[in-house]
């Protein structure tokens, strides 16, 4: 099987060891995997922003480079639901782009989705290390309806304890451009957050979005703990 991964602008810039991980994880189940040179930014912040042009442009563009019948894997349930969710809206008046959206969308998985459904990683004898609790991001849980999937993943590590974060789908207060504009409320919910995770005692808190991931981490360092925190797919390829 061949998947084009989209590694997302966080992962490009500042964390390409997930996007690293993620293509560990892809090849240990026998994928091939395509890596378009050209990509760029899915038009996420702009859309999020009010910058419909903007983001139509990169998304238009996100289109061109991903062009194909390969499944598009994503290691962010943002940009996922950017894509399945937003760009069919954005090209509702463009007929040529929204069908081509459309066809685009229903190929796009987010990592998790595609580890469970398509690879049946939870069922691979993973294993893992440590305490792990789990920070569900809003639009993974809320957009693209992925709650189960990481929890599967997670519960299936051998060797490793997974525990149930309480409130776990809570925003942390990351929320893209919500952060820069309410600084105070961001701050607030990210403090709740890391509260929250320290009184699990895990080593470990993963998630599947590195923005809410940034801010977790951020607030836990502010508090002087000293949890982990890790891309869920660094966290599956560590036992490979």
């Amino acid at each position: 099987m061949r998947i084009q991964f989209f590694s997302t602008c966080l992962v490009d810039t500042f964390f390409p060891e997930t996007g690293e991980a993620a293509l560990r994880l892809l090849r240990r189940f026998g994928v091939e995997v395509a890596y378009p040179k050209e990509q760029t930014c899915c038009g996420k912040p702009p859309h999020s922003g009010g910058y419909t042009h903007e983001a139509r442009k990169a998304a238009e563009h996100f289109l061109s480079v991903f062009d194909g019948a390969d499944p598009i894997v994503i290691p962010s349930g943002s940009c996922a639901s950017m894509i399945k969710n937003h760009y069919p809206e954005l090209f509702k008046d463009n007929p040529r782009l929204l069908e081509k959206a459309r066809k685009t969308a229903e190929r796009t998985y987010e990592l998790t989705q595609f580890l469970v459904h398509v690879l049946n990683a939870h069922e691979a004898g993973l294993k893992g290390t440590g305490r792990i609790t789990y920070h569900a991001s809003c639009q993974l849980t809320r957009e693209l309806s992925v709650k189960e999937e990481p929890l599967l993943l997670l519960n299936s590590l051998q060797g490793a304890e997974f525990v149930s974060l309480p409130h776990a789908d809570r925003c942390c207060g990351f929320g893209g451009i919500f952060m820069a504009r309410q600084p105070e409320i961001s701050v607030a919910l990210a403090e709740e957050k890391a509260a929250t995770i320290r009184n699990t005692n895990a080593d470990t808190v993963t998630g599947c979005d590195h923005g809410c991931l940034m801010n977790i981490h951020d607030a836990l360092r502010r508090r002087g703990d000293n949890v982990a925190v890790k891309h869920i797919a660094q966290v599956l390829a560590e036992g490979l």
